[in-house]
């Protein structure tokens, strides 16, 4: 899979934070990335 853009990230990353905790950037692009199936090699190019 590609690397999503901003709109089709947004809807994942408002669905991620609806419970009003506080996330670490790290532990908000990890989700994303889980959530997109993201090869690590993709993840590296988001870094």
């Amino acid at each position: 899979m590609a690397i999503p853009d901003y709109q089709s990230i947004m809807l994942p990353f408002l669905k991620f934070i609806e419970d009003k905790e506080e996330y670490s950037f790290r532990e908000t692009v990890d989700d994303l990335a889980k959530e997109f199936q993201l090869t690590e090699e993709e993840q590296k190019k988001l870094s």
